[in-house]
């Protein structure tokens, strides 16, 4: 039985913590612009799209996740696919679509009056390219917020990043109506290895020799429990510098950002919402279901920014509406964390409900 739920006054104060967290990255990027510019353009080599210090402070909070991954667990997975199937179902045959009709109806439609049409356009194209691909490193800093089980998690991000290899483009260019998407090899391979290759490598070498030599019991309770507060500032960082890098986005076109920001929190907590649901009709474990159905809702912004800016350019509306995807989906999507804690009780009943009304057969002894 689960002892109670981690980060529970980080959780009870977030809405706080996001407010000072925005007042205080607006303030470093009018401040001191210099500054957040030479920080905004630390990459991980020319063109991958991967900032370092916000690479860096992801990396704090994806390790703790990798330290607690069972690798021995992770051929047990395919017994249990449901989970898996209602993840993907969402990511590509729900969410693109979803967004481009989200996308469609406010801004060339319900918006028209604030926008022209080529930029209406624009704003649809970035909004479609933001909700293409799934989101790879974050997730595990959503999962690990609600108690999910790593190895699940890490399954569903691996098979995520095998399809986006073969679907992203063609959804774009469907969608969007643009010719020749490229898909910029050099930002799926930055990503992967910098958000899933080094702490996945750097969680297993730890976890090999800290359980051989010090054991499971000191593990479990006393080394894992030390990286909650890492977690926690590393994520309040994040969210500092990402305001801090769209600080000129927030003062000097505030009403684009809102009017974008409407369709993509509509989507993020739809599809979350859907993929939550599904999870719970077909008994999918809360410890499953939460990372699964952040999953559903987040985005691939790295990819996104880098595939807006190389088909529209750096100053066009498809870039901005990817922009202010990174923006928003942070805040949005650490809502959706403490809902699905939140919910679990709930959650888990119906799990119990379902279960003595359909019981499983008894074990033949052997």
């Amino acid at each position: 039985m689960k002892t109670g739920k981690r980060l529970n006054f980080f959780e009870r104060y977030l809405s706080l913590w996001v407010l000072i967290c925005m007042v205080v990255g607006v303030g470093f990027g009018k401040l001191v612009p210099g500054v957040t510019a030479a920080l905004s353009q630390m990459e991980f080599g020319q063109g991958s799209q991967v900032n370092v210090p916000i690479a860096v402070l992801i990396w704090l909070m994806i390790y703790p996740m990798m330290l607690k991954i069972d690798f021995t667990a992770l051929g047990d997975i395919a017994k249990r696919p449901r989970g898996l199937f209602v993840t993907l179902f969402v990511n590509w045959l729900v969410k693109p679509f979803s967004m481009a009709v989200l996308a469609w109806v406010f801004m060339q439609h319900l918006f028209s009056a604030w926008l022209d049409a080529e930029t209406a356009k624009n704003y649809t194209a970035g909004l479609i390219i933001l909700a293409a691909a799934p989101c790879t490193a974050m997730v595990f800093v959503w999962s690990y917020l609600t108690d999910g089980d790593p190895a699940y998690t890490l399954v569903q991000v691996a098979v995520n990043d095998l399809i986006m290899l073969a679907a992203f483009a063609p959804i774009v260019m469907f969608l969007c109506g643009v010719a020749h998407v490229v898909v910029p090899a050099k930002v799926l391979i930055t990503s992967v290895v910098v958000f899933i290759v080094i702490p996945l490598a750097a969680g297993w070498v730890t976890r090999t020799l800290l359980l051989k030599s010090q054991g499971a019991v000191w593990f479990e309770g006393s080394f894992l429990p030390k990286f909650h507060p890492v977690t926690v500032v590393a994520l309040l960082g994040t969210l500092v510098l990402i305001f801090a890098f769209q600080a000129e986005n927030l003062t000097t076109k505030g009403l684009a950002v809102l009017l974008l920001a409407v369709p993509i929190v509509i989507q993020v907590y739809f599809n979350s919402t859907l993929a939550y649901l599904l999870m719970r009709w077909f008994k999918v474990p809360h410890n499953v279901a939460s990372p699964g159905a952040l999953i559903g809702a987040s985005n691939f912004f790295e990819l996104a920014v880098a595939v807006a800016i190389t088909l529209f350019g750096p100053g066009s509306g498809a870039a901005l509406a990817t922009v202010v995807g990174v923006l928003v989906e942070v805040p949005v999507m650490l809502s959706v964390c403490r809902l699905c804690n939140q919910s679990r009780s709930w959650y888990e009943s119906g799990l119990r409900q379902a279960v003595a009304k359909n019981p499983a057969p008894a074990a033949t002894k052997p």
